[in-house]
């Protein structure tokens, strides 16, 4: 019997109440909607205009809630063929050129996406949300992003979310970010980090 596919829906903007398809939980993990919506009401203001990167997208649901809430460009990485097929699916129901997307590794095509962003000379929100590093062949997860984060150029970068296991503790400084704050939803912590020299 073919399990059902799980969904979500976009919680506001214009999109709001949009189905998104989720892909595997195996491969996958999808954000939970208290830590969505906490993001949101966070930088609600922020968002609208801006760009928008989310690194390990999955379904795509933070990035295309984001574009639903007025952000102008979303760039969406993945490397999962699965996930990669559900993302596309689910930015067919909002606006497919305000989307762009790097299929492979998020650390490698990190360059692609920097270099668009310097084409263009803007900056970006970078959601970060990796796999559970207690995954199987992910042991070493947290410690390849925060080198990538750490190499994020000040000039392409608005702010810096991360979106990780609770027991993990962000160091209080990456290069030359800083953690503005973090926010803790049982499991799962979100880390807002700031460019140091932006106080």
């Amino acid at each position: 019997m073919k399990s059902k596919q799980l969904s979500k829906k976009i919680i506001a903007g214009k999109y709001k109440g949009k189905k998104l398809l989720l892909p595997s939980k195996v491969t996958t993990r999808s954000s939970k909607s208290i830590v969505l919506e906490s993001f949101f009401n966070t930088l609600q203001f922020e968002i609208i205009d801006a760009n928008f990167v989310e690194v390990f997208s999955g379904s795509g649901s933070i990035g295309l809630e984001a574009l639903s809430r007025g952000a102008k460009k979303i760039y969406f990485m993945e490397k999962d063929k699965e996930a990669l097929k559900t993302l596309q699916k689910n930015i067919s129901q909002t606006d497919p050129s305000a989307c762009e997307v790097f299929a492979g590794d998020s650390f490698e095509n990190i360059q692609s996406v920097l270099s668009r962003l310097k084409k263009s000379n803007e900056d970006a929100f970078f959601y970060v949300d990796p796999p559970f590093s207690i995954r199987e062949g992910m042991e070493e997860i947290y410690e390849k992003t925060m080198q990538l984060i750490e190499k994020l150029p000040a000039l392409h970068v608005k702010m810096i979310i991360v979106e990780h296991m609770s027991g993990l503790k962000i160091p209080e400084f990456l290069g030359i970010y800083k953690v503005k704050k973090s926010k803790k939803f049982g499991n799962t912590t979100l880390t807002y980090l700031i460019n140091n020299n932006m106080e």
